[in-house]
């Protein structure tokens, strides 16, 4: 037994029993190794530390009702890091490789994988970087590819408190034809001195605008936009954007309860004819926002406010959120063939 309280669980690193690591040497990944240390040891000079040569994923496992264990959609997780080695020219495992670990480690972190009505999950972490020392900038001849895991929490109930975030027009998270649509550290590394500064400002978050033109909506730092206008799930198309997976699927849930969905450029005067806006991502499926302030710099007293409900979700994000947090949790039936069974 763990002895964790899982009602006090946050979104933060917990040491669990093991880890699993794989070597991509010449083309040939190594057996994968099971470790009971989350410590590696790595060259100084790997591309990795130098070049930011490291793209990583983000899903978790559920205990359902039902007493199964559940992965949600663990193949379109692959695919995205296969996307993302790939604009990085390293090697990624294959599908089949990725999910049975994805398997593996919740099977041997069986224990720290919270109970049913916690609320909490066990939440993986797929990273793969570029291994091999280097002085050159170029792709990692070596790739390492590590399955982490963490047992997390959420939020419970069935309400979402909505948070404040700022849209800061005089940063970007990622350049016009840039790496912004992959999963690279990099892309959060670019985030941090914004966001940093919109805490300062008593904002839990920052939304970007596009590079380019600062006309429309992009994502925020660490999840996608998505809002609710009428019976119309809207969130924004670009190619600085990175797809989620968890906006996808609720993009795919909208359309199965019968709302018109729209993935279009998003211009910034649509946000003062919104019902509903929110963040969608793993850690949370959703996070309502509840205050918009757009300041044309963030430090600047300067800005309009755009609010959104009473400070909970919205009555159809809420919809969407049950639905999808219902079907992780076997709740209710799965009518995608989203989830993927741990025996």
């Amino acid at each position: 037994m763990t002895g964790i309280d899982w009602s006090k669980l946050t979104f933060s690193y917990t040491k669990t029993n093991t880890m699993l690591c794989s070597r991509c040497i010449g083309g040939q990944w190594t057996p994968v190794e099971s470790r009971t240390d989350d410590n590696i040891s790595i060259s100084a000079f790997a591309g990795g530390l130098h070049y930011a040569i490291e793209c990583f994923e983000g899903l978790k496992a559920f205990r359902g009702k039902d007493g199964k264990v559940r992965l949600f959609r663990p193949e379109e997780n692959a695919k995205r890091l296969q996307r993302s080695a790939k604009y990085l020219g390293i090697e990624a495992p294959s599908t089949e490789m990725f999910v049975e670990m994805c398997k593996r480690i919740v099977r041997e972190n069986i224990d720290f994988l919270p109970p049913y009505g916690s609320h909490a999950s066990l939440y993986l972490r797929p990273t793969l970087i570029g291994f091999n020392p280097q002085l050159g900038v170029q792709s990692s001849k070596e790739s390492l590819f590590m399955m982490l895991c963490s047992p997390v929490g959420a939020y419970t109930g069935g309400t979402l408190e909505a948070i404040d975030v700022v849209i800061a027009r005089n940063y970007d998270r990622a350049a016009p034809n840039g790496c912004g649509a992959y999963k690279v550290g990099g892309n959060y590394a670019a985030s941090l001195y914004s966001l940093n500064v919109a805490h300062e400002f008593g904002y839990k978050a920052v939304l970007y605008l596009d590079p380019a033109t600062k006309t429309t909506i992009d994502e925020f730092n660490s999840s996608n936009f998505f809002a609710i206008r009428g019976n119309s799930y809207i969130t924004p198309k670009s190619d600085s954007i990175l797809p989620s997976i968890t906006n996808m699927s609720l993009e795919t849930v909208a359309a199965y309860v019968g709302m018109d969905v729209e993935r279009r450029p998003v211009p910034v005067e649509e946000l003062s004819t919104f019902e509903e806006v929110g963040e969608c991502g793993t850690a949370v499926v959703i996070t309502p926002v509840h205050r918009l302030a757009d300041k044309p710099f963030l430090e600047s007293e300067e800005e309009t406010v755009y609010t959104y409900g009473d400070g909970l979700c919205g009555e159809k994000s809420l919809r969407l959120y049950n639905m999808i947090t219902g079907i992780q949790y076997g709740e209710i039936e799965d009518p995608f063939g989203w989830t993927v069974f741990v025996d």
